[in-house]
């Protein structure tokens, strides 16, 4: 309850239409499109230092398993996101609305 509302009052203090404010506001309401961003901003590095030790693969090539990997990640993220709110609105839900009408 306590971070709730120091959440809302760090978002009281940045404005809707600016980007951080959009931005602060979107991982309030889906926090794993920032997991998602994340995991794809850590390949993004990782693909960056392993670059120099590509081998014999072509850079154009090596570019496409990054982006793969980027786009894989946040793939990935919203889905168990999609998957974590299915879980919480239909299958752990009813057993607490049916807990609720009982009393």
């Amino acid at each position: 309850m306590a971070s709730d509302n120091l959440l809302t009052e760090v978002t009281s203090h940045y404005d809707e239409s600016s980007q951080s404010g959009k931005l602060l506001r979107k991982s309030r309401e889906s926090p794993f499109m920032v997991a998602g961003i994340g995991g794809a901003l850590c390949g993004i590095v990782y693909a960056i230092f392993k670059f120099k030790n590509r081998g014999d693969l072509k850079p154009s090539l090596f570019l496409i398993h990054t982006r793969v990997a980027a786009q894989g990640a946040v793939a990935s993220a919203l889905t168990l996101g999609v998957g974590y709110t299915l879980l919480r609105d239909y299958v752990f839900a009813p057993k607490q609305k049916k807990n609720e009408n009982a009393t």
